[in-house]
């Protein structure tokens, strides 16, 4: 059965700056996303993750490339229905939950801004009930609503956004980094929450991260990203087990291990780039083994392919 589509990024670049003195953070970048399904983008810091989700969101603009959201083109110049579809469907949970909320607001309105722009249809008395439901949904009591931001602690602001995200019945979320500003002890509530959401409402998620562990635990398929092009792509426990590209694998070996023993004998991957000889022989995306992608050139293809066929 084919899966359907629901996000489709096609030769995806942001640049800064202009001309000579641009500054590329997403370089020709390709995915789907299909319905029902969590993607993971993971990489480590300044690799172009955030830029990626802000670019879905318009945050930022996208120098090249298409973004496809049910597929209609998103990015650009677009019709203010679509926009206000866009708007609706498409929701962002911010890395910081305490820069990402209005201190001077109350949760209240925090929550509800989304629905007093578009739907200003809704009563006083239909938006207090949506906003105590979204507060219920992620396991806030609704007497929440009349309180400040300032008033809670980490995870129960991390809620907030969540409610905040999910308040407008989007259809797809994009989590960047939502439990890295965290206690260990609060991250797996806000992971289940997540997972359990997914099922109730069926969204889609992009969820961006720099913690492998963590994607292994709520992905599906999982896109490892450096320097702003994506390097393998497969699903989660393939990826982990038959990790392929040099950098995957370093990323892997940087896990840290539950057991003092294992952790003190194990084997760090360093990456070094000039293993890669890209001077003639370019390299482009290339599956590997079933449903899983690597960037390599053609040599470094067919080494893959001797070395992890199995």
């Amino acid at each position: 059965m084919e899966r359907e589509i629901l996000l489709e990024v096609k030769n995806l670049s942001v640049a800064f700056g202009e001309r000579k003195k641009a500054y590329y953070a997403v370089k020709s970048v390709n995915f789907q996303i299909y319905k029902g399904e969590t993607l993971g983008l993971v990489g480590e810091s300044g690799s172009g993750k955030t830029t990626i989700g802000r670019a879905i969101m318009r945050i930022v603009k996208a120098s090249g490339g298409e973004i496809r959201y049910k597929g209609e083109k998103i990015n650009g110049d677009i019709s203010r229905q679509l926009d206000h579809k866009v708007i609706r469907e498409i929701q962002m949970i911010f890395q910081d939950p305490q820069a990402s909320l209005n201190e001077r607001a109350k949760v209240d309105y925090i929550i509800s801004e989304g629905l007093m722009n578009l739907e200003p249809e809704l009563s006083k008395r239909q938006r207090k009930w949506r906003v105590e439901q979204a507060l219920c949904d992620v396991g806030l009591l609704p007497d929440f609503a009349g309180r400040f931001p300032h008033e809670f602690s980490g995870g129960q602001r991390q809620r907030i956004g969540i409610a905040r995200a999910l308040i407008m019945n989007p259809d797809f979320i994009i989590a960047d980094e939502p439990i890295s500003a965290l206690d260990v002890s609060v991250r797996a509530q806000v992971l289940n929450l997540l997972n359990e959401m997914k099922k109730r409402k069926q969204i889609t998620y992009l969820f961006i991260a720099h913690d492998l562990s963590v994607m292994r635990f709520i992905t599906d398929r999982i896109a490892v990203i450096r320097k702003g092009e994506i390097v393998e792509m497969a699903e989660t426990e393939e990826l982990v087990t038959h990790a392929i590209h040099p950098y995957t694998r370093a990323l892997l070996s940087a896990i840290p291990m539950p057991d003092p023993r294992r952790e003190r004998n194990k084997k760090l991957v360093i990456y070094n780039p000039s293993v890669h000889d890209y001077s003639e022989d370019k390299p482009f995306w290339q599956e590997i083994r079933p449903d899983h992608f690597v960037l390599a050139n053609q040599k470094e293809g067919e080494d893959y392919r001797k070395r992890y066929r199995n």
